[in-house]
């Protein structure tokens, strides 16, 4: 249990946060929410004593143990992976060094014996038998090889290294775990493991994410930052994202009668009681959703970004062939080999696959920025594509443009800054705000800049490598409904589960040797591959 007491947060002469008042208890998952620099990783520190708060206190049982996901890739580079995830047992990794070093002893004392005994004492009630078995089964359900093991972190990939890092914080049951971003760089079968993992879990957990469907899944309350305060609401994020804005439209109806606002949310609440989740918190979950009165329901003040592609012109009949597509990357190793597909004029395809660097060279060569090694590509010519590269730097870096003028170069001539200044408010850039240089713009502030420039081109097809990268949750959500209204043709690729599953109709998986191709949604997609796999 962890029991938050007047907690107040001033950062950078900004408040963060203040006098938030929360009470943490096991068996439960606690998503916390808000804008990007709202306090959220800052609250997830002060938990673990890495910060001192401003005002307030942080109390939590003596003997609690806490285990934390590090940010650090490379704290552990000397060290086996092995070693790496047992050291979330920091107690654990003590005794068996010690052991080591008394066994290793060649003047091996009475003295050394009988402080092996207490030790091994230890190490047995600290499960230290298991816990190669332990560390083992928790790589190989995040997708990692069993012989990994003895490698040195060192020699692992950035990909790799995340995962050992996510098996040392759920290492040994600890009784409080905080992750920040966990499902950053996982695969789609990690992400499922790891929410199987915190659904049944006995402990405490506190998780930053941007993955709503993650969130969906996992958590049992939300934790709101808004405001400059934080909340705790029961429920997981769609129903704290469906409550907040249920309540942003009652608070604009002043003149409704109370009843019919205490009806209409009374509804609202039966209607999510009655849902299954998979958490075994789901009975108790219920019960805690009955219990809610209206003035316990959310009201957020964010914002969401307006983002919406109106195609100039429709599609024709021929849209896109891809025939043998092959090519390597500058190393020699292979890629992409006989990618063959042909779109119509109604596809949103998702693409998705085990190697992003590849997925990445199919985006270059779809927007003609690359050429193949072989095959043919043809796009019909009634379309008109615009593209969102996965990393937009060259857009920005050596830019001393405003946001405003940056934008002006892609406007015709027709376009005033009327215009352009009411564009770019609804993208959030307000006041002032359209005059900082492009340059020092924060990643969130870059994409969003991207997508203002492919809003103006009026484009037939959207080609999205990792739109989501860098965006708050409300940014996620906007992107998301305006891939579901588009009314062209959409090839895009993302980590984001819920836009995998609600924005395309198809599905194209780049393998080691080709390419899968499978009308339907996402989780038909995935249903259909296990079970050819279970076969």
């Amino acid at each position: 249990m962890i029991t938050v007491n007047n907690l107040t947060m001033s950062f950078g002469g900004q408040l963060l946060f203040k006098d938030a008042e929360l009470k943490f208890t096991d068996g439960n998952c606690y998503g916390i929410i808000g804008a990007n620099g709202a306090g959220k990783s800052t609250f997830l520190r002060i938990l673990c004593g890495e910060l001192e708060p401003t005002k307030g206190e942080v109390v939590i049982p003596k003997e609690t143990r806490m285990s934390v996901l590090s940010q650090d890739h490379f704290a552990f580079d000397q060290y086996t992976v092995l070693d790496t995830v047992i050291m979330g047992n920091k107690r654990l990794y003590e005794i068996m060094c010690e052991k080591d070093a008394l066994y290793a002893k060649e003047d091996f004392s009475d003295e050394d014996g009988e402080r092996a005994a207490v030790l091994e004492g230890e190490f047995a009630e600290l499960n230290g038998w298991e816990a190669e078995s332990e560390a083992s089964k928790l790589i190989q359900g995040l997708g990692l090889s069993e012989d990994l093991l003895y490698a040195q972190m060192s020699s692992l990939s950035g990909n790799e290294k995340v995962k050992v890092l996510l098996a040392q914080a759920l290492f040994g049951s600890p009784q409080i775990i905080l992750l920040d971003e966990p499902t950053n760089h996982l695969d789609i079968y990690a992400i499922r493991w790891l929410e199987d993992f915190l659904s049944e879990y006995y402990g405490t957990v506190l998780v930053v994410s941007h993955d709503r469907h993650f969130l969906n899944n996992v958590c049992t309350h939300i934790v709101d930052f808004d405001y400059g305060k934080v909340k705790m609401y029961v429920g997981n994020y769609e129903f704290w994202y469906e409550s907040s804005q249920l309540m942003q439209r009652l608070i604009k109806q002043q003149n409704k009668k109370t009843e019919d606002k205490i009806k209409e949310l009374q509804e609202f609440i039966s209607r999510f009681s009655a849902n299954k989740s998979k958490s075994k918190q789901a009975t108790s979950r219920r019960k805690l959703l009955d219990k809610l009165s209206v003035e316990e329901m959310p009201a957020s003040s964010r914002k969401y970004p307006f983002i919406g592609f109106s195609p100039d012109r429709e599609l024709g009949k021929e849209i896109l062939r891809l025939d043998g597509i092959t090519k390597s990357a500058e190393d020699g190793s292979s890629l992409l080999k006989n990618v063959t597909f042909t779109l119509s004029r109604t596809d949103k395809v998702a693409i998705i696959g085990e190697s992003e660097q590849a997925i990445t060279m199919l985006f270059k060569i779809l927007a003609e920025e690359v050429e193949p090694d072989s095959g043919s590509m043809k796009w019909g010519i009634s379309t008109s594509r615009s593209y969102f590269p996965k990393d937009n730097s060259s857009f920005f870096n050596d830019c001393d443009l405003s946001i405003v003028d940056w934008m002006r170069q892609y406007t015709t001539g027709e376009d005033t800054d009327t215009f352009l200044r009411g564009f770019l408010g609804k993208m959030l850039f307000s006041g002032d705000d359209i005059y900082k240089k492009v340059n020092v713009l924060s990643g969130g502030e870059k994409v969003r800049c991207m997508f203002s420039r492919m809003m103006l081109f009026g484009s037939n097809v959207l080609l999205l490598d990792q739109p989501t990268n860098h965006l708050d949750l409300e940014s996620i959500t906007a992107v998301n409904n305006a891939l579901c209204d588009f009314k062209g043709v959409v090839i895009f690729t993302t980590h984001d589960h819920e836009i995998l599953q609600t924005a395309a109709n198809r599905i194209i998986e780049i393998t080691s040797d080709g390419c899968i191709d499978r009308m339907g949604t996402y989780e038909e997609y995935l249903d259909w591959k296990k079970s050819r796999e279970e076969a």
